[in-house]
């Protein structure tokens, strides 16, 4: 295993070449209406919503629509997802995300030879009530760009998975005192799930400012 610092703009262009070319691939496999479906996965913390962000412009500048979509806005309503108690770590893996509606409404559409019909989101957690996003028809070739927390080990269909590490010392260090309680189940998530081997890329960002990737 080698760690390679990188800037934060290098390691956009470099994940933005992964994902490229990894979309090229799926393409020549499948054929032109091939989707490759992208996450980003880490801590709250790690801000993988930012990352995820970051890249639907090198994807586009590189011939590819970008499909933009958060797992956040794909959570359970309030009276699955709190049954628990707002502060349950077990619940926070087990009962905050709607993983089926996430594959059934965005992943499983996305397949190859799927109908390409996707949502770009379900629940808006703060009102606690449906977002009413219209369904949306993908492009041939588009990338999905999903960002989310603790979404491996779930059976997701994902073709590219980027995982966000973070050391137990900076994942105390950057986690607001207000989600101290999701510690728990993110060291859960990293002890049982193991993303750090499971990811197809790994980066520490354990100062945002110098993130390494993990060759």
């Amino acid at each position: 295993m080698q760690v390679r610092p990188v800037t934060p703009e290098r390691l956009v262009e470099e994940l933005a070449g992964r994902v490229l070319a990894a979309a090229a691939e799926l393409e020549r496999a499948h054929g032109p209406r091939a989707w490759l479906r992208v996450a980003v996965d880490g801590a709250p913390a790690a801000r993988p919503a930012d990352l995820a962000d970051a890249l639907v412009d090198p994807v586009r500048v590189g011939g590819r629509a970008a499909l933009r979509v958060s797992a956040e806005d794909f959570l359970r309503p309030a009276s699955l997802r709190l049954e628990r108690g707002r502060e349950d770590p077990d619940a926070y893996l087990e009962d905050r995300l709607d993983d089926r509606a996430l594959a059934r409404e965005v992943l499983d559409p996305l397949d190859p030879g799927g109908t390409g019909r996707w949502l770009p989101s379900l629940w808006d957690a703060q009102r606690d009530r449906a977002t009413r996003a219209a369904y949306a028809q993908a492009p041939p070739g588009a990338v999905l760009l999903l960002d989310g927390t603790a979404l491996l080990g779930r059976w997701l269909a994902l073709d590219l998975v980027v995982h966000l590490a973070l050391g137990p010392g900076a994942l105390a260090r950057r986690t607001p005192p207000q989600l101290r309680w999701t510690l728990p189940a993110l060291e859960r998530y990293g002890a049982e799930v193991l993303p750090e081997e499971v990811a197809d890329v790994v980066v520490r960002v354990d100062d945002p400012r110098r993130p390494a990737l993990v060759e």
